[in-house]
């Protein structure tokens, strides 16, 4: 299926994509010391409410050919639903990666942070 395309980390690229996502998001909470890994009742619910919809959804995308996930580009432990493994952690690791980025810019920029109050201030 991926004949002619460059492998670069072959069976391990999708666990190397979600390396870099760790590098990339989880220096911010000792950075700026946001205290959100410090919190793991906090990140819980917040994986626990959206996972189960979108392994729904990766499970249904599977089961009718939306899409797939290359053998070639993954572990090859495949879960419940024939979801690979790394899937699994991307609905760990990706909503975790967000909470850490969406607090790290309010923290680092005022402008940011205020904006986001009036925000929260109109919905009320």
């Amino acid at each position: 299926m991926l004949e002619g395309r460059p492998k670069l980390f072959g069976e391990w690229s999708y666990l190397a994509m979600l390396g870099f996502v760790v590098l990339a998001s989880f220096w911010l909470e000792f950075a700026f010391r946001l205290r959100v890994l410090r919190d793991p009742m906090r990140l819980l619910k917040t994986i626990t409410l959206v996972a189960p919809v979108f392994v729904l959804w990766d499970a249904f995308a599977i089961a009718n050919r939306h899409w797939f996930f290359s053998e070639e580009l993954t572990l090859g432990i495949f879960g419940p639903f024939g979801i690979p493994l790394e899937e699994y952690g991307f609905f760990i690791i990706i909503p975790i990666a967000g909470i850490l980025t969406l607090e790290g810019v309010t923290n680092f920029f005022p402008t940011v942070k205020s904006w986001i109050a009036r925000v929260r201030r109109v919905k009320k």
